[in-house]
């Protein structure tokens, strides 16, 4: 099995090494700085009221097409309520209930993760074209 070389952490001005992404202390730290699921608006009413009715509505995927390359959604089990088309923020910038179940849609935990990753200012991909 191949094994990934040293490279240095991907927090600006971070010398410590790591086999990849952040060290374990910027890691840390950045999460920290992201809060708990609760501080970022996700509560009992998200829970109950947006995630309950969407994946009640939505218990397979319903990936996009142009998601993963595909004609048809993947229609695997959904088990994210994903806001779209417009994030959390922006619902809540417009004066707009986010945990309104017509601003979601289910999502496996693939196509999630990758939507987040390629959307969301932070996510994974952010800075990347």
């Amino acid at each position: 099995m191949a094994r990934r070389s040293l490279t240095v952490c991907t927090t600006p001005g971070c010398p410590e090494y790591t086999r990849g992404g952040r060290c374990a202390d910027c890691s840390a730290k950045a999460e920290q700085r992201r809060g708990t699921s609760t501080q970022r608006g996700y509560g009992s009413r998200h829970r109950t009221s947006f995630r309950a009715a969407v994946l009640a509505r939505d218990p397979e995927c319903v990936c996009t097409a142009e998601d993963h390359g595909h004609e048809q959604p993947c229609g695997k089990a959904g088990r994210h309520a994903d806001h779209y088309p417009r994030d959390r923020r922006e619902l809540v910038a417009a004066g707009e209930d986010p945990d309104d179940p017509q601003h979601g849609r289910g999502l496996c935990g693939p196509c999630h993760s990758r939507e987040t990753a390629r959307h969301q200012p932070g996510g994974w991909a952010a800075g990347q074209a």
